[in-house]
């Protein structure tokens, strides 16, 4: 099987091509970018140096689909929307990375990203929150992978769909969330020793979240507010969830993800370190006497299963292949 990934040059993409390329039904992995066209994969992303002498290629979209089995896109915001028609008309699986096609409500789509470049494309598109959705992915053609904000929220968030609560989500992120283009929230003198608020009360990921939180618990004005901050280091999101209710309990997280090979439902706080570098999700709840409150942790790696792996483990289940093929392997301690 044959695999590109159009847009390869940031640090999502590059995690991307760097998981493909060790999945045992992948052969052959074609990176493309304007950008970076004709330099060598690994002198853009060292992690790839190791593993493969190829360069980026300067292909359109539709000239890097023909050569290709499994199309991944990795574009900015907006351009996905610019392209899926064309690929989609191949019949080959799209998996689109970026936020185009996460949110099929219009209403918060307009609200958070202003009007779609391709409205019409969106019901093509199916929400690939892995760990959740399972096996209903397979057989799917197009497959929108969530944020990584959204990812540690909705996993925090699915198992309470029935309790009637109306959570508090704070989180904090690396710098690496935010792109490989410089700016002045990533400079090293203003991140480092330092942890500040953003999009407050309007982050883009809200949408997503409101979208599934609603659909699971039936109700269309469900509210579950999003708090993000930006820390001092470079991957990894850390999300806390509180909510008030009543019947809550622990077991709820592990009836929840019982047989989910990704999600580790932990007896202690999870730490950020421990996840980095891989796929898996570390999730703590805690309940307080009389299950009236409870409060659950998250932590995630931004770039691998907010990004990367979650889009090759969407791959995997789409094609009816083991869905931890090319995504087993534990992360890098220290850091």
């Amino acid at each position: 099987m044959k695999a590109v990934v159009i847009g390869a040059a940031g640090y999502a993409g590059g995690e991307l091509v760097r998981l493909l390329l060790g999945h045992p039904e992948v052969k052959e992995v074609i990176a493309t970018s304007r950008s970076q066209a004709g330099k060598r994969l690994g002198d853009v992303h060292p992690q790839l140096a190791a593993l493969t002498t190829a360069s980026f290629e300067s292909l359109t979209p539709v000239e890097a689909a023909a050569k290709a089995d499994v199309i991944f896109l990795a574009l900015e915001h907006g351009e996905s929307g610019k392209v899926a028609g064309e690929l989609l008309a191949t019949g080959k699986l799209v998996i689109d990375i970026a936020a185009d096609f996460r949110t099929s409500d219009k209403g918060l789509a307009e609200r958070f990203y202003g009007p779609h470049p391709a409205p019409e494309l969106l019901p093509q598109f199916t929400y690939a929150l892995a760990d959740v959705v399972g096996d209903a992915l397979k057989g799917k053609k197009a497959l929108a992978a969530p944020g990584c904000f959204a990812t540690a929220a909705q996993l925090a968030l699915w198992p309470l769909k029935d309790a009637r609560v109306s959570p508090s989500l704070f989180a904090v992120t690396g710098s690496s969330g935010a792109g490989v283009g410089l700016k002045a929230t990533t400079h090293h003198p203003a991140r480092a020793h330092n942890l500040f608020a953003y999009s407050v009360l309007s982050h883009r990921h809200e949408a997503e979240i409101l979208q599934r939180w609603r659909e699971w618990t039936g109700n269309r004005t469900a509210e579950a507010r999003l708090m993000v901050h930006a820390g001092p280091f470079v991957r990894g999101i850390y999300l806390t969830l509180h909510a008030r209710g009543e019947g809550l309990s622990v077991d709820m997280y592990a009836k929840a993800y019982a047989g989910r090979p990704f999600i580790r439902v932990v007896d202690q706080p999870p730490e950020l370190t421990h996840v980095v570098g891989t796929n898996y999700a570390h999730i703590y709840a805690q309940v307080a006497p009389l299950g009236r409150e409870i409060q659950v942790s998250v932590a995630i790696d931004n770039l691998v299963k907010g990004a990367g792996g979650q889009a090759v483990q969407g791959m995997n289940l789409a094609l009816g292949l083991p869905e931890t093929a090319g995504l087993i392997g534990g992360g890098v301690w220290p850091i």
